[in-house]
């Protein structure tokens, strides 16, 4: 979307669709990217004033969900596209509705059963 040419989007809908696909491609290459070994991927980051949890567990959950959504779409298409915008761009469900011109009721339909399909996808991974 940043590219050197300009973009042209038909419609809002475009749009938003445009932001999530770029946004999901952008933190998946940067999860990607810490887990190589080269990037200091089989280390765990510590840090030593608070004691955290180490910070490559929100990584490793990026790339489950980026996995599961994958398979997601080759059977559900229509939901996966509720899905990112609503997960990778933060859209409302209000918004993806609008975006995607379905009811406020078939979307929060969508949501719940794109979470729930999800959900278990990534816990038999």
């Amino acid at each position: 979307m940043v590219g050197g040419e300009s973009q042209t989007f038909k419609d809002r809908e475009h749009f938003f669709r445009a932001s999530a696909e770029a946004m999901r491609r952008i933190l998946i290459d940067r999860a990607r990217h810490k887990h190589t070994v080269r990037h200091g991927g089989e280390y765990q980051r510590v840090d030593f004033e608070v004691l955290d949890l180490a910070g490559t567990a929100v990584d490793d959950k990026l790339l489950a969900v980026n996995e599961a959504l994958d398979k997601f779409a080759t059977e559900f298409p229509m939901q996966a596209d509720l899905v990112k915008p609503r997960y990778f761009a933060g859209l409302t469900i209000e918004e993806v509705s609008e975006v995607l011109g379905i009811s406020v009721s078939t979307a929060k339909n969508y949501w719940a059963f794109s979470r729930a399909w999800l959900l278990k996808e990534i816990e038999l991974e």
